[in-house]
């Protein structure tokens, strides 16, 4: 057939999503893999769209995964918008390839129509499993004759295409993550390729998109796993290569069960509108399954340059909320301050003068973690309103007046030079340590903790700080 032209690259991955909802941190992460092994092997990243016909609703769900994949920095080389030899890049689109697939088993007699209704399937499962054997198709209609075959279809009654499974034969192949694999066909039988609604199963159409699109490795998840010797045993009997697989284990939370909304289940999007950059997801998904020499925060480059097949686990990922955080703080820590300004968004672009921004990045980004911290410590610098915590107010209160008269004095003297402020007042009121600095950072800031005075205080001002200062 003429459909398959194989890439002259190294390495081919793809990403193969269906669009029927947001996409979340377990299918994002497959994206990254791809991606990441691509990028490594300076091969092509294929973006394709498993839709359906019955689908056709879901456009905003593309349109959404396209723009996360994006976000992310997952751009991808062949596909949607980007293009290539091999489109369309939607299965919808793509029904008349397979049809042509579907004639070329038949014609070979290597797929048969089936009657067998849900019921009838139903019961040969539990029966099958009842006495201990794999739930797999009996074969009753492996044997109708082409007059009976007729006589059902003109009485109208639906049936779905099988693929004829050789008995007796092994399927095997190396996985690139969990070694070799060996299945045998008496425990797979004969499968469906096409719906009793006409519309191609799955794994079908999964398998001859990957052959017509060049795709050398498959990463995808482990659930996966047994679709792999039915897609060898088609592809083969098509004359289509097959490509390398390579199973990664899945991701759990934290107490070892499939992630839910409660345990981290949570899509692109959300994460983008709390506040998470782009390079803490990475950094985090790039580790959940993977191992790296080094713990460092590392840009896409280095995330590629130093991923590995053969270093990707087996044992399930578990989600850890914590070790998300940290990479949100590496990355806030690493990240050019002219990155970090887009992030903080219009309402602290507003507050801070635009040549106070460097300053003030340098000073809050060790101690925020999003937005809206970056914003709250924005309204302590830059404006007169001062939410006071009760605790520094207890502070404030038992540091007393005379210290908070010597305070003002200093800062007087030394304008916005916390250091000889805080020698000045340590030598007028004899106080050290905590008792020094905590009252200080309670009056000028309104809490106990955050980042340092030193380079808050020229943020803050003179008159600010006076005001802030002089305790009632």
């Amino acid at each position: 057939m003429a459909h398959c032209k194989m890439s002259l690259r190294p390495i081919k991955t793809r990403f193969a999503p269906s669009p029927t909802g947001l996409l979340h941190l377990g299918n994002i992460r497959t994206a990254l893999f791809n991606y990441l092994l691509a990028r490594q092997a300076r091969g092509i990243f294929l973006l394709r769209l498993e839709d359906t016909d019955a689908m056709r609703g879901h456009e905003k769900y593309s349109r959404a995964l396209e723009q996360d994949l994006r976000w992310l920095g997952l751009n991808w080389d062949e596909g949607p918008e980007a293009g290539g030899q091999h489109g369309p890049y939607a299965q919808s689109e793509r029904g008349p390839i397979y049809k042509e697939y579907f004639a070329s088993l038949e014609s070979r007699a290597l797929a048969y129509p089936c009657f067998c209704s849900e019921h009838e399937l139903a019961i040969a499962r539990k029966t099958a499993l009842a006495a201990s054997r794999p739930p797999r198709y009996t074969g009753k209609c492996r044997a109708l004759s082409t007059q009976d075959i007729q006589a059902r279809f003109a009485r109208g009654e639906p049936a779905t295409l099988r693929f004829r499974v050789e008995e007796g034969r092994t399927v095997e192949f190396e996985d690139k993550v969990r070694g070799p694999q060996i299945f045998r066909t008496d425990e797979i039988g004969d499968f469906i390729v096409r719906r009793s609604d006409g519309t191609p199963a799955f794994f079908f159409c999964n398998a001859i998109d990957d052959a017509l699109m060049g795709v050398t490795l498959v990463v995808r998840g482990e659930d996966h796993l047994t679709n792999t010797p039915r897609q060898i045993l088609l592809l083969k009997s098509l004359g289509l290569p097959v490509p390398a697989y390579a199973h990664i284990a899945l991701v759990v939370g934290p107490d070892g069960a499939p992630l839910s909304k409660r345990t981290g289940s949570i899509s692109i999007e959300e994460l983008r509108t709390a506040g998470f950059l782009p390079p803490a997801i990475s950094n985090y998904l790039a580790r959940l399954g993977h191992t790296y020499d080094a713990n460092a925060f590392m840009d896409m480059d280095a995330l590629a340059k130093n991923f590995n097949v053969s270093r990707l686990h087996r044992a399930p990922a578990r989600y850890d909320e914590t070790q998300l955080l940290y990479c949100q703080r590496e990355a806030i820590m690493c990240l050019p301050s002219a990155v970090l300004r887009e992030w903080m968004g219009g309402e602290i672009k507003k507050l801070v003068p635009d040549d106070r921004f460097d300053a003030f990045i340098d000073a809050v980004r060790g101690n925020i973690f999003f937005p809206t911290d970056a914003l709250r410590w924005a309204q302590i610098a830059f404006t007169d309103k001062l939410v006071v915590s009760q605790a520094a107010r207890e502070v404030i209160a038992a540091a007393g007046r005379d210290f908070f008269e010597a305070a003002n004095r200093a800062l007087e003297k030394h304008n916005t030079d916390f250091k000889a402020i805080t020698d000045t007042v340590k030598q007028a009121r004899s106080v050290s340590g905590k008792s020094l600095f905590q009252p200080l950072r309670a009056a000028l800031t309104g809490e106990l903790d955050g980042p340092e005075i030193a380079s808050l205080l020229p943020l803050i001002g003179v008159d600010r700080a006076r005001k802030r200062l002089s305790i009632n």
